[in-house]
């Protein structure tokens, strides 16, 4: 199972916001390339990095710190934003190793089914949902889709990895949804990575035990239990390995 350490870009600033809320932002670092150095540091392969602006405009506006991180040499994926095929090469040609498709998935399947034939496992698709319906535009709107549908066509069109979020438990340090992951799991054949409300350590465990019976469980975005030091990415990282 894969660890990925979480920057969100918001302004240039590497921050965090409780459940997506744009008035609930604490600011960690000025310069996200100096965490992603030390998550580097700590012996992470990947790193998942959401500009904030992105979501909230429709348009990334922070490629160039996007572009710093993956000059380290780290795997970048990147949400945000990403909501044309010029958008996706331009994040691409910065350096990014898998973008991560929301609203326009949400919006389109055809448009997910064009960037997959293009660019293969490069695609994933971020599925954010709040009481199982998918939230789009930085989660600011909620549809009337279903997650699991949702997440069931996109699996049908060949999308590799689905990023699954759920909205009520991300940034509050409560725990992950459980039974919404595993549902998630059991119902694509796709990778799955977990995403929303890491706390402990013994969240990540619980993960990893998950990963044993679903094996396309790919991995867990971690956060703010990383900036709040409620756990070490290291130990996270050995974890996962077991």
């Amino acid at each position: 199972m894969t660890i990925y350490p979480a920057i969100d870009i918001r302004g240039g600033r590497c921050v965090r916001l409780a459940q997506g809320r744009a008035d609930a932002e604490t600011v960690y670092f000025e310069n996200p390339a100096e965490v992603a150095a030390q998550f580097r540091a700590a012996g992470a392969a990947w790193i998942h990095v959401v500009d904030l602006d992105g979501a909230f405009t429709g348009e990334p506006q922070n490629l160039a710190k996007v572009a710093e991180i993956a000059a380290l040499g780290m795997r970048v994926q990147l949400g945000g934003g990403m909501r044309s095929r010029a958008i996706v090469e331009r994040a691409l040609a910065a350096g990014v190793s898998r973008v991560v498709v929301g609203t326009r998935a949400a919006e389109s399947a055809e448009f997910v089914g064009g960037l997959v034939a293009e660019f293969g496992e490069k695609i994933a698709v971020g599925i954010d949902a709040k009481d199982g319906r998918v939230a789009v535009k930085g989660w600011v709107d909620t549809t009337g889709t279903d997650a699991l549908a949702l997440a069931r066509r996109m699996d049908t069109l060949g999308v590799a990895t689905l990023i699954y979020t759920d909205i009520g438990t991300d940034g509050m340090l409560t725990g992950p949804n459980f039974a919404a992951q595993e549902a998630m799991c059991a119902a694509v054949r796709a990778r799955v990575i977990a995403s929303g409300g890491v706390a402990r350590r013994e969240d990540v465990a619980r993960l990893a035990e998950l990963a044993k019976r679903h094996a396309n469980l790919d991995g867990v975005i971690v956060g703010k239990a990383i900036y709040e030091k409620r756990v070490e990415l290291t130990d996270l990282l050995a974890l996962a390995q077991r």
